[in-house]
């Protein structure tokens, strides 16, 4: 085990980003003509970052997996962005942004890397309302602001319930322009497969064409991957099914360290399981906590009632309701961090509160919200939320209680970066959620999209200069090396071998399969039998997956069940990696909860002295454990403590 070395400047906190910038070195116009960058994603990270570089000058190539960028993933981030502007004049700061963040992440984050997200996060919304997102205005024509979990202040910025769709519109407008122009060349339907590593350096990737299968060879200086999270490892999660881990795992896989796998956040407010056959979940925005009220009944026999259908919510007095968030945190109420919602919500729903057919759901209520501020301004807020739950559901928000029930959503592990954002991988940068950096064990509400764009418009963009400066002697790539006819020829063998295998059963039953070991055994709670057993179900279902899988149709054509395989491969790999990190860490923080380790009242006890670092993998082979390295996290301007809020 060694001690990972992050990087990070010397010298005050707030003063590490701006005397980063100014010693960093630069790469020249004439010079950036001559340097080629990959881009793995064109998410908000992607797309942003492949905009800012390609009107830097750089010659960039980006990879998208959709028919268009404006497909991916980014979108169903609806509630809203987070920036210390203080607009409300309720006490914000870039200081208290970064606080609540360190905070809200039970103190597992790099101090530098989120007081920089902090400070930068400012230069966001003025870039994006240039671009013509159209966030939401006071009367008189003033940006406006809602709250979020884990904060006492209103700083999130938002487009109705549609903010992560109109985002990527702007930065997928930025990106338009510099396809236009000739410097950002895009390659859509594109699934990339492996990372090509070069005299230690990253040089260039694998890609399968989707529509035509043929495998792809495509060189450059640099690679920036910004392929999003691994949350499709549960199966059911609020995940785009074609949300996946494969270009992350397969840099782990030539070296790249992973970082914190078992750190997966579970958002409380989506909508329950309905069904043996879904295929995904769908969340309901993390804004509408902010005038919802959460409750189940107080009584047994109300929760009964309910069930056979003799009374409805409404029909419950308040005096026998139990708004639990209310009763357990007052400081915070129904805008606590999604890890502590979510684990109240297992609670009362486990202790047999739980409401809808199956007693795994409880209710998120708007009557008073619609008595205090009228229909049409919650209409305002959230019609569209409330148009999409009416939808699915069949029941209309404004009549009745919503029913959620915590789900998967978001994975707060990834490639282990240092400050520049490089991986262990020299040349191989990991950007947005497919990195760790900036939450932690837990995300706060609506930092995903902050993260995202501060990386591509305001952080990539100086560190991936500060590489390439020693680059620029260096010729183009050429992708008849044999490092990458060694790469091409990997990708070709496996997936000829997963076609061939000769099994009876479809990619979706050992996915399942999957989801329902790491659901049950490494989902919202963990512990050590469980995960002990996971280990062991996850060895039987790799060697059942190999032998028994079923691939119908051919590798030269348009194949989604090829595609489907190869990631489903990498989500059993991914597992075991999630439980073995689940298994060492032998305490509760954030999204990851021992049961063995909570405190007398159910929430999450640390170990700060044994636990303080960030556990980052490395991988030796298919057969042998991956071995362990440690980055010590250091806290200087702020002081380790037991979460509260209460």
């Amino acid at each position: 085990m060694t001690r990972l070395n992050a990087r990070i400047p010397d010298g005050p906190l707030a003063e590490k980003w701006k005397a980063y910038k100014a010693g960093c070195k630069l790469v020249n116009p004439n010079n950036k003509r001559k340097l080629d960058i990959i881009v793995v994603g064109t998410g908000l990270a992607g797309a942003s970052a492949a905009a800012t570089l390609g009107e830097l000058g750089y010659n960039v190539k980006v990879f998208c997996y959709q028919d268009t960028p404006r497909r991916a993933h980014s979108i169903a981030a609806q509630g809203g962005i987070n920036a210390a502007k203080n607009y409300q004049n309720d006490g914000d700061s870039v200081y208290r942004l970064f606080y609540d963040t360190i905070k809200g992440g039970d103190y597992r984050a790099r101090e530098a890397n989120v007081y920089r997200l902090a400070d930068v996060s400012t230069s966001i919304i003025d870039l994006c309302v240039a671009q013509g997102v159209p966030f939401a205005r006071e009367y008189g024509g003033l940006l406006t602001n809602r709250s979020f979990g884990g904060a006492q202040v209103s700083r999130t910025f938002y487009a109705r319930g549609q903010t992560g769709q109109q985002l990527l519109l702007g930065a997928y407008g930025a990106l338009s322009r510099q396809i236009a122009s000739g410097k950002v060349e895009l390659f859509n339907r594109r699934d990339v497969l492996d990372i090509v590593v070069v005299d230690g350096k990253a040089r260039g990737i694998i890609a399968r064409n989707l529509v035509t299968g043929e495998i792809e060879r495509h060189s450059a200086h640099t690679v920036v991957l910004a392929n999003g999270g691994y949350g499709n490892v549960f199966y059911l999660s609020t995940n785009a099914m074609g949300s996946n881990v494969t270009p992350a795992w397969s840099a782990y896989r030539k070296g790249a360290l992973f970082a914190n796998p078992c750190f997966t956040q579970i958002h409380p407010t989506c909508i329950p399981v309905h069904g043996d056959y879904q295929s995904k979940l769908t969340l309901m925005s993390e804004s509408l906590r902010n005038d919802g009220r959460i409750w189940v009944p107080a009584k047994m026999k109300d929760v009964e009632r309910l069930r056979n259908k003799e009374i409805k919510a409404s029909d419950i007095p308040e005096q026998d309701r139990d708004y639990y968030l209310e009763r357990r945190y007052p400081a915070f109420g129904n805008l606590v961090p999604r890890d502590v919602a979510s684990r109240a919500a297992k609670e009362r729903c486990d202790a047999g509160f739980g409401v809808g057919s199956t007693g795994v759901a409880v209710f998120l209520d708007f009557a008073d919200a619609i008595k205090r501020k009228g229909h049409d301004t919650i209409d305002a807020l959230y019609g569209n939320l409330f148009q999409m739950y009416e939808q699915i559901v069949a029941e209309s928000p404004y009549e009745m209680p919503m029913m959620i029930y915590p789900a998967v959503h978001y994975t707060m592990g990834g490639l282990w970066v240092d400050y520049d954002l490089m991986t262990t991988i020299p040349g191989l940068f990991a950007i947005g959620e497919c990195n760790f950096s900036d939450h932690g064990a837990n995300r706060l509400g609506a930092s995903a999209l902050m993260q995202g764009l501060a990386d591509g418009y305001f952080v990539l963009p100086y560190t991936i200069g500060n590489y390439l400066a020693n680059e620029i002697h260096t010729p183009r790539i050429d992708t008849a090396l044999s490092e990458f006819k060694a790469a091409s020829d990997d990708v070709a063998d496996r997936l000829n071998k997963l076609k061939n295998s000769g099994g009876k059963e479809p990619v979706d039953h050992f996915h399942r399969r999957l989801g329902k070991i790491m659901w049950e055994h490494c989902g919202m709670a963990r512990n050590d039998a469980g995960l002990t057993e996971a280990l062991y179900l996850l060895t039987e279902l790799r060697h059942d997956y190999a032998k028994g899988v079923k691939i119908p149709g051919a590798m030269d054509e348009y194949n989604p069940e090829i595609e489907k395989a190869c990631r489903v491969a990498d989500f059993i790999d991914l597992g075991e990696l999630m439980v073995r990190d689940a298994l060492q860490r032998r305490e509760s923080c954030g999204g990851h909860f021992r049961e063995e380790y909570q405190t007398n009242d159910g929430e999450a006890l640390r170990d700060d002295s044994q636990f303080a670092y960030v556990a980052a993998w490395e991988y030796k082979g298919r057969e042998i454990a991956a071995q362990m390295h440690r980055e010590d996290l250091q806290f200087k301007e702020i002081k380790l403590s037991q979460r509260s809020y209460k």
